[in-house]
């Protein structure tokens, strides 16, 4: 008989650990660039690193994410390269690696932001119709290929920063297919593209989760009607996207606010935030929000902001992803037009600022071996991943009471 508690034991902390997988990592996009440039990568002692990625690893990262775009030949910009060839290879690279691959569709030629979401030059006459099918055949065939050249996606974004819609149209056009949650307009054309796309993902990829990625973290009540309009339109999807960067989005509390809200909600989704940085030195283009009165644009600035995030994310047991965007940006070599002020490597030295190493505390808490295993306070309850709660949960799921499995 005890032995078959052991057992049980044993089963069920690995069964649990497995539904609490948390991932933390970086949208490694311009990675090969970089290296084709001769762009050294060194370690925070100064030696130099001769695989990226094994080291990325190595530092306690454990997923990278990575953008496609249909065409990117149409764009001069040299951020904007990555086709599927360039993605087949760069994927393959991260699976061989030992780590999980996020695959970012843009569904345009160039970058797809809420502001920028247009039709690729080659779908431009397509009816709405004829777009639904290419939509689908485009994230079929894209999948097929990944997982024919050994970089099967873990995780798939269909679409990147989708608030508003894409695939609109042509830029300039006075008629572009955007959606706004406080009306109707072009909005089952939306969710039907992403019925389409979803049901590719589903197709050639069945174990990958899907993503709906947004970025309207400062309004809280756009990003909820936003999710309900998945929900009414009956989505498949496994995971909400978010942005974070506070430059755009204010402080560290009114992403809290966001999460809170998609919370009680109880869409019975997970978290990611597929998307955040901050500044070491200067200020992003287009700041909105000045945060450096609390930490400036300084390397323990950068540092910090990333401890509070993460401390503030870990508070939440939906939350179970952690990227930051071009991580990798080290030294121009015209690589690009300019540098990224939020990387994570200095461009004068080559070396990680102290936020890289940080960013593995995401996946930090408490073991849930020692929920089982260990003498707990009285009353306490713990996430699937062995987080304490500050309090009894209100949020339905699964949690751990006085040894034992709680459904809410």
């Amino acid at each position: 008989m005890k032995r078959k508690l052991i057992t049980l034991i044993i089963i069920t902390v690995f069964t649990l650990q497995l539904q609490a997988q948390k991932y933390v990592g970086g949208d490694i996009s311009m990675l090969p660039k970089y290296e084709e440039a001769g762009v050294v990568y060194k370690d925070k002692n100064g030696a130099t690193v001769s695989d990226p990625l094994a080291f990325f690893k190595q530092e306690g990262w454990n997923a990278m994410r990575v953008r496609l775009f249909v065409d990117p030949s149409k764009d001069a910009d040299k951020a904007v390269c990555q086709d599927i060839d360039y993605v087949k290879k760069l994927g393959k690279r991260i699976k061989d690696a030992g780590l999980q691959f996020m695959l970012d569709f843009h569904y345009s030629d160039t970058w797809a932001d809420p502001a920028k979401q247009w039709t690729p030059d080659a779908w431009k006459s397509l009816s709405d119709e004829e777009l639904k099918q290419k939509i689908y055949n485009y994230t079929k065939e894209s999948l097929q290929a990944l997982k024919d050249y050994g970089a099967t996606p873990d995780m798939i974004q269909t679409g990147n920063e989708i608030s508003y819609g894409m695939l609109w149209g042509v830029e300039g056009s006075s008629n572009l297919k955007k959606c706004y949650t406080n009306n109707t307009a072009n909005w089952d054309r939306f969710t039907s593209l992403l019925k389409e796309a979803g049901k590719a993902c589903r197709e050639v990829c069945p174990q990958a989760k899907i993503i709906i990625h947004t970025e309207r973290a400062a309004q809280p009540s756009v990003l909820t009607a936003f999710y309900d309009k998945m929900t009414t339109a009956s989505i498949d999807y496994d995971i909400i996207g978010l942005s974070y960067y506070p430059a755009y989005h204010k402080d560290i509390a009114t992403m809290e606010t966001a999460l809170n809200k998609i919370e009680e909600k109880q869409y019975g989704k997970d978290i990611m935030v597929v998307e955040t940085g901050y500044s070491y030195a200067w200020a992003l283009g287009g700041t909105e929000y000045d945060y450096t009165k609390t930490y400036p644009y300084t390397e323990e600035g950068q540092r910090q902001f990333t401890a509070d995030l993460i401390t503030m994310l870990n508070k939440h047991t939906s939350v179970k992803g952690l990227f930051w965007w071009w991580p990798e940006d080290n030294g121009n070599k015209n690589v690009t037009a300019g540098w990224w002020n939020a990387a994570l490597y200095n461009h004068n030295t080559g070396q990680p600022y102290s936020a890289f190493y940080e960013l593995k505390n995401f996946l930090n808490s408490t073991s849930i071996e020692s929920v089982f295993l260990k003498p707990q306070p009285n009353d306490a309850w713990y996430s699937l991943d062995g987080r304490q709660l500050p309090d009894q949960p209100t949020n339905n799921g699964i949690y751990i009471h006085n040894g034992k499995k709680i459904i809410f």
